[in-house]
């Protein structure tokens, strides 16, 4: 569902049908919200992200077709977690999560967390 046209992220999540996805999805959404102190919701590129005020989206979540994406926009937060990462399905700059039940949600935590720690750059 890349490219939603839901002005905010209720109606994104609105638009999933998928109970387990939806589910998977408002817990991100927590952990953002909670985790990320001052950013701004918003959607950019047709999925829920998360911003510092008037600065480009650092972190972004999405339903695709055969799994869910976390994108994290932060080289400097990829790189300290490099060992981490080793092992999870990757594309650039996001963590796919093929299997609703296989979603770490510790490791998203703790990148949330670095995320938030200072500023740093976006790709």
């Amino acid at each position: 569902m890349p490219g939603s046209a839901a002005e905010d992220v209720d109606g994104y999540l609105a638009e999933i049908a998928e109970p387990d996805r939806l589910t998977v999805l408002v817990r991100l959404r927590e952990l953002c919200r909670t985790e990320l102190h001052g950013y701004q919701e918003v959607m950019a590129h047709g999925m829920p992200a998360y911003r510092r005020p008037g600065g480009e989206p650092e972190i972004a979540f999405a339903v695709e077709e055969h799994h869910i994406s976390f994108h994290l926009r932060r080289p400097d937060v990829l790189e300290a977690f490099e060992g981490r990462l080793a092992g999870q399905d990757m594309g650039e700059g996001c963590l796919r999560f093929r299997r609703t039940e296989s979603v770490d949600y510790a490791l998203v935590r703790d990148l949330l967390r670095a995320a938030a720690r200072r500023p740093g750059d976006v790709r």
